[in-house]
């Protein structure tokens, strides 16, 4: 089968080093460069991060492009109370080898869509600064995408950050709003899908009974990830959100949801960055995002994203 050609926008975060490395793992994908934004840590350090992630998986050769330091209209909002100082704490990662790829993230974005044969997947692990600026700066690139796949939001499950808002929605609600507005076919990932997709419980064993500084590095991650998750829900184990939405890129087939009107709140006074999803299409607004709220098999989901980390090995 063709691979599908994607770009990965990102800020890790210890869920979009598993989310880069599934991509960089899975046979179906063709990861064409790493662009990164101003999110869980800031835009100097999620680009060290991208680039420490893609060395160690042995992808050195990736572009990694450095994009937008702050969200469009607001504040940057890092949280390393959630990802720890460095934002992938949980290994003790060696320096990068290199620093990131000369350019601005929007231009790579707006570039590598016009230039490339194909039409190309863009997905959206953190706030969608980036690509909303791209779109911004050259509508006409929208021919040229397949689909936006972003991690973000939640209806049924409300918000992570705020009773009505998750984090990436939230940083920058004005990014997203462009994004859905684009008129480019969107598959959301939201909390609703992401919650019902736990890891296995003590997963992170299993990862590092497999040794090699990739799954190790991979199972420490995970036990950071799960610390503070933990402790907020009161779980046993945590889904890894932005994997999850790699996930249902690679295999439609474990999730479900309803294609839908949906829309951002950008300025209520207690709901700001929530997504507005009209699931029962009572607005008369017309459909615009696949939104996903569920996973048939989580076990069946983790075995397979195991199954593609284990491709990938360190450079020596």
């Amino acid at each position: 089968m063709p691979r599908i050609p994607v770009i990965i926008d990102t800020d890790p975060g210890q869920d979009d080093a598993f989310a880069i490395l599934l991509a960089l793992g899975a046979p179906e994908l063709e990861v064409l460069g790493l662009t990164t934004v101003a999110g869980n840590m800031g835009l100097e350090q999620t680009t060290d991060n991208a680039r420490r992630i893609v060395e160690l998986a042995g992808r050195g050769d990736l572009a990694v492009t450095a994009g937008c330091p702050r969200p469009l209209l607001r504040a940057p909002r890092p949280v390393p109370e959630i990802h720890g100082e460095t934002g992938i704490d949980g290994w003790d990662w060696a320096p990068a080898r290199q620093g990131p790829t000369e350019g601005h993230a929007v231009d790579f974005i707006v570039q590598s869509v016009l230039a490339h044969p194909e039409p190309v997947t863009l997905i959206a692990l953190g706030p969608q600064t980036n690509i909303a600026m791209a779109l911004r700066r050259a509508p006409e690139m929208a021919q040229n995408i397949a689909r936006i796949v972003f991690m973000g939001g939640g209806y049924f499950e409300g918000g992570n950050m705020t009773p009505a808002a998750e984090y990436n929605i939230l940083v920058d609600p004005e990014a997203a709003r462009i994004v859905l507005g684009a008129g480019i076919p969107v598959t959301a990932v939201p909390l609703d899908c992401t919650h019902a997709a736990p890891a296995p419980v003590n997963w992170s064993a299993s990862l590092a009974a497999h040794g090699g500084d990739v799954m190790l590095a991979c199972a420490g991650m995970m036990e950071f990830f799960e610390r503070y998750g933990n402790a907020k829900y009161g779980t046993a184990s945590r889904p890894l959100h932005d994997a999850v939405a790699v996930a249902a890129l690679i295999w439609p087939e474990l999730f479900t949801g309803r294609l839908c009107p949906v829309d951002v709140e950008c300025a209520g006074e207690l709901t700001t960055g929530m997504t507005v999803v009209d699931w029962l299409r009572q607005t008369g607004n017309p459909d615009n995002c696949l939104w996903l709220n569920g996973c048939t098999d989580p076990a069946e989901l983790y075995a397979r994203i195991e199954g593609a980390l284990l491709t990938l090995r360190a450079p020596v």
